[in-house]
């Protein structure tokens, strides 16, 4: 390219591709530099960078990059800034040479910006099939109907120059859009045209023949008649190419035929206008090449940043086009074309056609994988030329009520069926936002629609050309849908069983949160718990905090976290999703055993200060008691140092070992007397551990927690069988063992029949033992007979 720009006559036009290269590598390059902190302000009032003789463009440019790239490492890779390639380049070189060219003299500032507009309106016209037609090019895509609709008004009402918002009021204009229109479109309209919100008029779409997103032809004719008896004009009818929502085409040729009847303007807008360029175009669209105006945005089609969006129209009367603003004779305003005009003649033809026609085979390519998908419902199924696709999860569960899912009316009561519908609704939104972190390159949305719920969207007429998304990108999209499938599946089957489980354990409440895709959200109910109140609970909040930790430390693989209540603002166990067979009721019962557990111990941890500071006086007391008895017994003698030493010599005490043990269960002190009289301390018994639950569960190692046993398969039980058999054979040898301890290990090996001389004489002590009275000492039993 740099050989390219030297042939340039005017070095102005040479160095300004040059520089606009040089920035677009560097701002592209997406490295921060370090700014330069050496400069401070010298006056309050002036800021650092315009102090001095200025900065040069390479610096000013750094600060550029700082600024975009400066959070870089906090972001996801998919809000980064896209490479835009040579075809972006000669778009922000358009409006470089937009300001450069405005310095020329007004004769050939005219005569170069009548040609810019003239011949991209002719370009676009002639791609589009849009013959005969005007253009007016604008930024914010919805100001190109508010021309229209003053056109349409000004050609309708001839005195409304004159006479102004008089006329509209002795006859109010009307103006019909969908209600699959694009979201905020008929308040900008009024908004900006000044008229009151009665002007419009939503016709609804089908809801017995076709496509539910579909305009409702005879509806909307009922309407028109039932505004004209009424003393009102119909204005002006917006059409879809291609909802914003899911792609669907109105039936363009019928909606025609009924506006040359009332005489009313109608305008085409839509996604699908892209595909009037391909050779083959479906009906439907191809009906909009005879409306009366259509707005097309060709900057997302092909790839093109900062390009404006284009409405063709035609009209015959220049005059009213003038007043409508559609056409300007300022060239600033026919200069908004030039981006366009640039790029155009950069991708030429073949380009542009191979740039739509890759984004409809991307989509037709999903869309026929997605078909041979179990549980993904496609929405524009019928329509092949569409190039959007919108899927979304669907697993009827047992005992559901298909129709009525299908369905829902307007006003029906939450049911069964509904609530099914808000747990797949999460789960979609979770596969959206899955398959968007795995593939950033399909550019896929996730949207809320009314009828059918939530749904993931692929359109890659918006977003193929700017993340260059591959035909691979789409395989992998694939992919990763069957891959999350399993888990999709065992999640929506055990949300209801973890709902019966928590219901029915007491201490713990379900939580109905519609947001959450995993399994389900519980409660536990603490003793001091206030149902009623809406507000935070810091001791449920550390029980819950406590429980997540005991829960993490099982290492299963599901997943938990805490936090607020669904319209509450107490701490609630959000139970993540399950990719395998779960044990629904072990899971509760862990759950519960184990926040019961946390509460009792945060009890006794509560009351333990209190009750070791009384403990430590009364030890303190009883100690110094003891010493005192101790003194009395042994006399003043024996305190003194030397005789006290000849004394115990000659005559030593037998005192007993005294002290005290605190006992933390009952709160009170107990003498060490009986500890150090039977040897109870060097026995070495460990308490027995803290059952988790009300029933405990055998697993087999390997086996991870809240798993449910294969009891069904032949090769486990099988193994299972012999594994027992072998842990019960080890039992019986280990019991019928003497210990290494006892003094008949030691003895030799005698006839199995006859007893050995050491154990009938312990036989024969402990019969002697048991015929002596009560007041003789018994002998100690050994402790393998014990």
């Amino acid at each position: 390219m740099d050989a390219s720009l030297e042939k340039i006559a005017d070095p102005t036009l040479a160095e300004m591709g040059k520089n606009l290269k040089e920035a677009m590598k560097m701002l592209e390059d997406g490295q921060r530099t370090e700014e330069e902190n050496g400069k401070k302000l010298v006056s309050g009032d002036i800021p650092g960078p315009l102090q001095g003789s200025g900065q040069d463009m390479v610096s000013i440019l750094q600060l550029v990059q700082n600024l975009m790239h400066g959070d870089e490492d906090e972001e996801s890779p998919s809000t980064r800034i896209q490479n835009i390639g040579e075809q972006g380049h000669m778009a922000l070189l358009g409006h470089s040479l937009g300001a450069y060219i405005s310095t020329l003299d007004k004769e050939k500032l005219r005569k170069l910006t009548t040609r810019i507009l003239s011949d991209t309106t002719l370009w676009l016209c002639r791609i589009f099939r849009y013959e005969n037609g005007c253009a007016y090019f604008h930024e914010e895509e919805r100001e190109g109907l508010t021309k229209i609709c003053r056109l349409a008004i000004h050609s309708r009402y001839e005195d409304f120059v004159v006479d102004g918002f008089n006329v509209l009021y002795n006859k109010k204009p009307v103006i019909y859009l969908s209600a699959a229109a694009r979201p905020g479109l008929g308040q900008y309209l009024c908004n900006q045209l000044g008229l009151p919100f009665p002007c419009l008029c939503r016709v609804p779409c089908n809801t017995v023949f076709g496509s539910q997103h579909q305009m409702d032809v005879a509806f909307l004719e009922k309407l028109i008649k039932d505004d004209t008896e009424r003393g009102k004009l119909p204005l002006l009818l917006v059409a879809n190419a291609g909802t914003s929502a899911v792609g669907h085409t109105d039936k363009i040729g019928r909606l025609k035929e009924l506006c040359e009847q009332y005489g009313m303007w109608l305008h085409v807008e839509g996604v699908n206008l892209a595909t009037l360029a391909l050779g083959y175009v479906s009906s439907s669209v191809l009906a909009a090449t005879k409306c009366d105006s259509m707005t097309m945005t060709p900057g997302p089609w092909l790839g093109l940043p900062a390009v404006p969006a284009v409405t063709l129209y035609k009209h015959d009367d220049p005059a009213l086009t003038l007043v409508a603003g559609l056409t300007s004779n300022k060239p600033a305003d026919k200069l908004r074309a030039l981006p366009l005009w640039l790029s155009l003649q950069y991708l030429g033809l073949d380009g542009i056609v191979e740039r739509i026609k890759h984004a409809c085979q991307l989509s037709q390519r999903l869309q026929e994988s997605l078909k041979k998908v179990n549980h993904i419902k496609i929405l524009v199924e019928e329509e092949l030329s569409s190039p959007v696709v919108v899927f979304r999860f669907s697993q009827e569960l047992p005992g559901s009520d298909a129709v009525v899912k299908a369905v829902p009316a307007a006003n029906m009561v939450p049911s069964p069926s509904g609530r099914e519908r808000h747990a797949c609704d999460a789960l979609n939104r979770w596969l959206g936002e899955q398959l968007k972190q795995l593939v950033p390159a399909s550019g896929l949305t996730v949207m809320d629609l009314e009828v059918e719920g939530t749904c993931v969207r692929f359109s890659p007429l918006m977003t193929a050309a700017a993340l260059g998304t591959r035909g691979e990108d789409v395989d992998q999209l694939v992919a990763g849908i069957q891959s999350k499938l399993p888990v999709l599946s065992c999640t929506l089957q055990l949300r209801g069983e973890f709902k019966q489980e928590v219901e029915g354990t007491a201490g713990l409440l379900y939580v109905d949160d519609p947001n959450w895709p995993g399994i389900g959200v519980v409660r536990y109910e603490h003793a001091n718990d206030d149902k009623s109140s809406l507000k935070s609970d810091p001791e449920g909040k550390e029980i819950h905090t406590g429980l997540l930790k005991k829960l993490n430390e099982l290492e299963s693989d599901l997943t938990f976290k805490i936090g607020p209540e669904y319209k509450s603002m107490k701490s609630c166990l959000y139970v993540g999703m399950a990719s395998d067979d779960i044990d629904i009721a072990e899971l509760v019962e862990t759950i519960a055993a184990t926040a019961r557990e946390i509460e009792e111990n945060s009890r006794l941890l509560e009351n333990m200060t209190e009750v070791v500071r009384k403990g430590i006086q009364e030890a303190q007391v009883e100690l110094q008691k003891a010493n005192e008895e101790r003194l009395l017994e042994e006399g003043v003698l024996r305190q003194i140092p030397v005789v006290g030493s000849v004394l115990n010599w000659f005559s030593p005490v037998q005192a007993l070992q005294k002290g005290r043990t605190f006992n933390l269960t009952a709160g009170s002190l107990e003498s060490t007397e009986p500890i150090y009289v039977y040897k109870a301390q060097s026995t070495g018994v460990t308490p027995p551990p803290t059952p988790s639950g009300t029933r405990t569960k055998q697993r087999f190692t390997g086996q991870k927690p809240f798993k449910r046993s294969l009891r069904g398969s032949d090769a486990l039980s099988e193994t299972s069988s012999v594994s027992h058999i072998e842990d019960l054979e080890k039992v019986e040898r280990l019991s019928s063992e003497p210990e290494p301890n006892t003094p008949e290990a030691s003895t030799p090996k005698g006839h199995p029949g006859t007893p050995s001389p050491q154990k009938a004489n312990q036989t024969e002590n402990l019969q002697k033992g048991a015929q002596c009275p009560d007041d003789q000492p018994q002998v100690e039993e050994p402790e393998n007979l014990r």
